[in-house]
C-alpha cells in the first residue's frame, strides 16, 4: 500500500496534472494506493500525522510518496513522530527542488514513479532540527505556541538575509509567473539583490558544538545545509554531506555590499570561498544570537522572527526512497 500526498498549487498549480500522468502507472501494475490532496497550508502535516499515528505498532514502515515541492517535505516532517516507521518517496513538482538536486532524482516523474515502485534503494539520510529560544512573551506576541517552536528541515535553515528572501519570495506576485516561464530562479536572485541592498548591520555570536565561538560584528547571514544546495541551486556548501551526521555552515558578514553582489553569482557553482569573510564551519549542534530579530527558514518556509536559535543534526534519521 502506498499513500500518496498531492500538492497541486506546486508547479505553479501543475501539481494535479502531473499526478494525472502518473495515477495510470500504478493502476496498470495493479498496486494499491490511497491518494490525499492537501487544500491549505499545514494541511500535508495533518494528512501525514493521521497516516502515520494510524499505523499499528510492529507493522512494516508504511510507504509514504510526496508530490509537491521542498516545503511539502518540510510539512510532511512536521507531521510524523516515529521516522522508522516511514518510508518516504518524494517527486518533486516544485520551483527550487533543491532536495531532488542533491539527490539526483531523476527529471521525469514517470520514470522516478517508475523508480520508486520498482522496489528502488533505501537510503538513510540525516535530518535537521531548528528550536526558537525567542522569549515566551515575545512568541506570545506574535501568536506562536512557545511549546511548539522546534521545526524539522531536510535541506537546509537558515537565518538573515537568505531566509528575508525566501520570506519575500513566498508573496512574490511574480513568482508563478516566472516559474511558467521557467524562469523561477530569477525570483530568488531579484529578491536577494533588493534585500542585500536594504539590510541593515547586525552583530552576531555562533556557538559550536558547544565549545567553538565565532563573532560576527557584520552579520549578513548563515545558512545551515545537510545538502550543497538552497535557494534553487545556490551551493552555498559543496562538502555537505547528507550522511555524516554534521551541518555544514556557510556564514557571511563583514564584507561590503559591492563584493556581497560579486559573491552571489559564484554560489552557484560554489565558488564564493574566494572572497573574504565568507567561511566555512562544520558542527553536530549550533547556537545562535543576533542584536536583533532576524527572519529564520527551514527548507525556505518561513514563520517569524527570532534573535536566538539552536540547531542540531540527527544523524541517518529519516528512510528515503531513492
Amino acid at each position: 500500500m502506498y499513500h500518496i500526498i498531492i500538492n497541486p498549487a506546486s508547479k505553479s498549480g501543475n501539481g494535479l496534472s502531473i499526478w494525472k500522468t502518473l495515477e495510470p502507472i500504478l493502476s496498470e501494475r495493479n498496486i494499491s494506493y490511497h491518494t490525499y490532496i492537501s487544500t491549505h497550508i499545514g494541511h500535508v502535516s495533518e494528512l501525514v500525522r493521521d497516516i502515520t499515528s494510524s499505523a499499528p505498532d510492529g507493522a512494516p514502515p508504511l510507504n509514504l510518496i510526496l508530490l509537491g515541492g521542498d516545503g511539502t517535505v518540510n510539512e510532511a516532517l512536521q507531521g510524523i513522530e516515529d521516522f522508522n516507521r516511514v518510508n518516504i518517496g518524494y517527486i518533486p513538482t516544485g520551483s527550487s527542488n533543491d532536495l531532488a538536486r542533491a539527490l539526483k532524482l531523476h527529471h521525469d516523474p514517470v520514470e522516478l514513479m517508475s523508480q520508486i515502485l520498482d522496489g528502488s534503494k533505501l537510503r538513510m539520510i540525516d535530518l535537521g532540527i531548528l528550536t526558537y529560544e525567542t522569549d515566551t512573551k515575545i512568541m506570545s506576541r506574535l501568536h506562536k505556541n512557545p511549546e511548539h517552536t522546534s521545526r524539522y528541515f531536510i535541506v537546509s535553515s537558515g537565518i538573515g538575509f537568505d531566509a528575508a528572501v525566501c520570506e519575500e519570495a513566498l508573496s512574490s506576485p511574480i513568482k508563478n509567473t516566472l516559474n511558467r516561464l521557467k524562469l523561477g530562479k530569477l525570483t530568488y536572485l531579484g529578491i536577494a539583490l533588493k534585500q542585500l541592498i536594504t539590510a541593515r548591520p547586525v552583530s552576531c555570536h555562533i556557538y559550536l558544538d558547544g565549545k567553538d565561538s565565532v563573532t560576527v560584528p557584520r552579520f549578513l547571514f548563515s545558512a545551515f545545509m545537510i545538502h550543497p544546495y538552497e535557494g534553487g541551486g545556490f551551493r552555498f556548501c559543496p562538502q555537505a554531506d547528507n550522511r555524516d551526521g554534521l551541518l555544514d555552515l556557510c556564514v557571511v558578514g563583514n564584507l561590503p555590499k559591492l563584493l556581497i553582489l560579486l559573491a552571489l553569482p559564484t554560489a552557484f557553482f560554489g565558488r564564493h570561498y574566494i572572497f573574504p569573510q565568507i567561511n566555512h564551519y562544520r558542527a553536530s549542534s549550533i547556537r545562535i544570537k543576533t542584536s536583533v530579530p532576524l527572519w529564520v527558514h527551514t527548507d525556505g518556509e518561513v514563520y517569524l522572527k527570532s534573535d536566538r536559535i539552536s540547531i542540531s543534526c540527527l544523524k541517518q534519521r529519516v528512510r528515503f526512497l531513492v
